[in-house]
């Protein structure tokens, strides 16, 4: 699996750090490339990566929490307001059972579209994503041996 996004920071605010770096990593193994302590700000910066992320572009999710709920909108803004939060596969049939084996609940069933094939899950903070594997001829359509 791997994300594509035109921005290259996009932040998703968590509740509880540990939580959520759990469930990125270990149901959609994603990598853990930064975890640090900045203890006089009373902040802690994460920043995961999914799959083959060094290979496109370097996109990474960075995971913030709020010190408030009015900062959330805030954070949430960071990344240029509305945010479509997607990972792309190559093969969408094996990422799609293996990510149902780890438990993950599926909000829309897969749908063939014109663009590709897609499916939309939930995180355990609610946020919806697709999984997506675009179609042969789509801009973002990438081959297994990229």
């Amino acid at each position: 699996m791997t994300m594509i996004q035109s921005i290259a920071h996009i932040s998703l605010v968590v509740r509880d750090y540990d939580e959520a770096i759990a469930f990125y990593c270990s149901k959609l193994k994603f990598e853990l490339v930064d975890d640090t302590d900045q203890a006089e700000q009373d902040k802690r910066w994460v920043v995961i990566a999914p799959p083959g992320w060094r290979k496109n572009g370097g996109t990474t999710l960075l995971l913030a929490r709020a010190s408030s709920v009015k900062q959330e909108k805030f954070i949430g803004n960071q990344a240029g307001g509305r945010v479509f939060l997607f990972l792309q596969t190559d093969d969408f049939h094996r990422d799609y059972q293996a990510m149902l084996a780890q438990g993950i609940e599926f909000e829309r069933d897969p749908k063939v579209m014109d663009y590709g094939t897609v499916a939309v899950f939930k995180d355990l903070y609610g946020t919806l994503w697709d999984l997506i594997e675009f179609a042969d001829g789509h801009p973002m359509h990438q081959t297994k041996d990229l």
